[in-house]
């Protein structure tokens, strides 16, 4: 019983860092005017997802199918934030989504209306928190949430 409070605790900590994460980057965009590029919005999704797999692993936590799903999404949002770091430090290269394509536009108020439209590109950083990206501070997230999920999921086999 003990064990499956704990579990519960450990979802509504995911949950909660979750919202805040997301708030923080609404705040970010819509606040402060800091436009996020296509692989910001993209590292919102696996988020978005692990609250509903919180509500569920909360709810339904003998399961560890719960945990294995979270694990997963933490895992490909590393992945993504990781790729997105590579980009920003030259690592890789951006693929066609990242980069601006207004430059083919002539006629002057297209040019005008293609400006306040478009996001920024994937290398370029706007914003930083102690001197890292926003995507280097996903990318920690994310690694730290996979190695403590495959941590339990490894002592609750061995029990």
């Amino acid at each position: 019983m003990k064990r499956l409070l704990e579990i519960k605790k450990y979802y509504l900590l995911i949950f909660f860092i979750c919202v805040i994460s997301l708030i923080s980057a609404v705040y970010i965009e819509y606040i402060m005017e800091q436009k996020p590029c296509v692989l910001c919005i993209y590292q919102r999704i696996p988020y978005l997802v692990s609250i509903f797999i919180c509500f569920f692993g909360y709810n339904y936590s003998k399961n560890l199918l719960w945990l294995y799903l979270l694990t997963i999404t933490f895992v490909l949002s590393s992945i993504l934030s990781g790729y997105h770091i590579g980009i920003e430090n030259n690592f890789f290269s951006e693929f066609s989504g990242c980069t601006n394509n207004s430059l083919n536009i002539t006629d002057k108020s297209k040019i005008l209306e293609s400006l306040s439209k478009n996001m920024p590109n994937c290398k370029d950083i706007n914003f930083k928190i102690f001197g890292l990206s926003l995507a280097t501070i996903n990318f920690m997230i994310s690694l730290t949430i996979s190695a403590i999920n495959i941590l339990i999921i490894k002592n609750e086999k061995n029990r």
